[in-house]
Order: structure tokens, then C-alpha cells, then sequence
């Protein structure tokens, strides 16, 4: 049976995204993404499924997936009965993994771990009664303490040696065959054309199915309408477009895919709780503090002349398609 594909959504201002969920619940189907996943059962027992590996869980079952290996774990739970936190998750991308062993050169030491867990690393009790504690206050921390948990959690990873390799060493994940799926198609097809007019019905016949048929399945797939997904998307498009751009906030309004300045401004203040102009006034607030912060500290340390800070501007492939205008469903 072909997975179905994960979106994971990392909030613009965190690195990685770290969380819980219950039983049943969305994801409990076999499924992959892009992501490296660190998964840690704190409830139930049931089956697991890793690659081409089944085998038996239990609370603290703790596992290390890599990059599109599908898996699914089924809790034996009474039918109708619910869970309201069955495991702990933690995801994070294959360019945060790359960004960080450019600039802490002593993570490279994570390589071996990491090139592992395309099998999936299941860990033992030891590792995982250290490794528990430190989930639990990652999931509520903010700030610098998510960065210095994440790490903590790696470096008991890193140092575990009950470790067990659960994909067969054939086993070879496949995503551009996994991307063949309906609900694959349809993310693709959003993603290419934010900018452009989107109807349900359209993506519907893309699937292969009816519009009701596919308005359930995406809803199932994504924890939310067509309608709410790709507005969520063109808010995170003009919020990167707010930050990383000089244009006007017209300009983003279309290239985001709003088909009114209105309606854009009205999406964007229930969604952030703030108009456009006063988001990008905040962003470039805490920007001049930052370099201000780093030119005084420079000065202390005897530097004359503080280098100037000159931020990353991420790629930002929907900017360039041609504006269009509205939404439809």
C-alpha cells in the first residue's frame, strides 16, 4: 500500500517543530515526509511498522526515523475509546540538520546516527528513560532552551549504544513513487500555484475523484479544509515576503494569491493578530535590535567598526508567479 504523505509545518520562527498527539488521530496511517522524526510512546501498546519491519510497542518506545521512511504505529485500544496524548514528536528538516553541522562543525559526530535512520533506530529503556524527561519540557519550552533540549536529546541519541535497526539494510524508501499519490498531487499543484486561482473542484478532478469525495480526503489528510489549507499558505508566503522584501504590502497582497488588499488584510489580522504594515514594523523592530545588540557587543571586545548584518533572504519560488485572483471551492 502506497503511504500518504505528511506536510509538516515548522513555525516561521522556530527551527524545527516539536508536539504531541493522541489515539486516533490523523497521522496514525501509514505515511511519510520528508523530515527526520523522533518519536517517543508514552502511552498504549499496539504495532508498529517501520519500513518493511513490524514489530510490538509499548510505552517508551523511542525510534529515530529518517528522511521519507514510511511508517504507522496502531495503538490496541477499544473502539471508540480515546487518548488524549499517546507520544511525543519531534520533526525537523534535512536543512536544518545541514545548517547546523556548517556552523557547529562537533555535530558531524551526529553523521553516522543520522545516515542510520533512513532504517529507523529503535532505543532501548536506558536511553529512553533519559531521553523522556527532556521531551516532556521541549514540548512546552520556548526560545533558546527549545535549541539547548533538541541538542541534549541528540547527544543522548548519539551516545546510545541499545540501539536496533529496524528496516532491512534492502530496504529503499522510495518517495518519488510515494509522490504519486492522490494527496501528493494535490499539495504539489498548490504549492506551484499559490498566486493563481485555486478552485476545489479543479483539484477534485486532478485526484481522480469527486469534489465531496476529495473535500473528506483532504480534510482527513491535512486536519483541514481546501479553503483554510491555502490560506494558511499564502499567509505564510506573505509573512516571508513581509520580512525578507521591500515591497509594498499591495504587491505581496497578489503575490500571495489574495485577490483583494481587503480580504488579504482581513485573513492576515484573524490569522496573526495584526494588520500586514504592523507585522513588518515588528519584524524590522526586532531586526534593529539585533544589530544593535551586535554592534555594542562588538565594540566591547575593542572592534571599531562592527561589520554590517546582512540577513539571509530565502528563496522564495512563489513570489514569482503571476498574480491571480481569488480563491474558490
Amino acid at each position: 500500500m502506497q503511504p500518504d504523505l505528511e506536510l509538516v509545518t515548522v513555525r516561521h520562527d522556530e527551527s524545527f517543530k516539536a508536539w504531541y498527539h493522541g489515539y486516533p488521530y490523523r497521522t496514525v496511517r501509514w505515511h511519510f515526509h520528508p523530515e527526520y522524526e523522533i518519536q517517543l510512546i508514552v502511552a498504549t501498546t499496539g504495532k508498529m511498522f517501520v519500513g518493511d519491519h513490524i514489530g510490538r510497542f509499548a510505552p517508551g518506545n523511542l525510534v529515530l526515523m529518517g528522511p521519507n521512511l514510511p511508517h504507522n504505529w496502531v495503538s490496541d485500544v477499544p473502539e471508540g475509546e480515546v487518548i488524549e496524548q499517546r507520544n511525543l514528536v519531534v520533526q525537523f528538516g534535512q536543512d536544518f540538520v545541514a545548517r547546523c553541522m556548517e556552523s557547529f562543525p562537533e555535530l558531524r559526530q551526529a553523521e553516522a546516527l543520522l545516515a542510520s535512520s533512513r532504517r529507523g533506530v529503535s532505543f532501548g529503556e536506558h536511553t529512553s528513560e533519559i531521553v523522556k524527561p527532556l521531551f516532556f519540557q521541549l514540548i512546552d519550552a520556548r526560545g533558546v532552551r527549545r535549541i539547548a533540549l533538541f541538542m541534549s536529546i541528540l547527544a543522548a541519541l548519539m551516545d546510545a549504544r541499545d540501539i536496533e535497526y529496524l528496516a532491512s539494510p534492502a530496504y529503499q524508501p522510495d518517495p518519488t513513487a510515494f509522490g504519486a499519490t492522490r494527496i501528493s498531487h494535490a499539495l504539489s499543484f498548490i504549492g506551484q500555484n499559490l498566486a493563481s486561482e485555486l478552485r476545489e473542484s479543479d483539484l477534485a478532478q486532478l485526484s481522480g475523484q469527486s469534489v465531496s469525495a476529495f473535500s473528506r480526503y483532504f480534510r482527513r489528510h491535512t486536519g483541514m479544509t481546501f479553503v483554510q489549507y491555502v490560506n494558511r499558505l499564502r499567509i505564510d508566503l506573505a509573512c516571508e515576503l513581509l520580512t525578507d522584501s521591500e515591497l509594498s504590502v499591495t504587491d505581496i497582497c497578489f503575490k500571495a494569491g489574495f485577490n483583494t488588499l481587503s480580504n488579504f488584510n482581513q485573513r492576515f489580522l484573524l490569522t496573526k493578530g495584526m494588520a500586514p504594515s504592523e507585522f513588518r514594523r515588528n519584524q524590522r523592530l526586532n531586526d534593529a535590535s539585533r544589530e544593535a545588540s551586535e554592534a555594542a557587543a562588538a565594540r566591547g571586545h575593542g572592534i571599531d567598526n562592527a561589520p554590517s548584518i546582512v540577513p539571509a533572504v530565502p528563496s522564495l519560488t512563489h513570489a514569482r508567479a503571476a498574480p491571480v485572483a481569488r480563491l474558490s471551492h
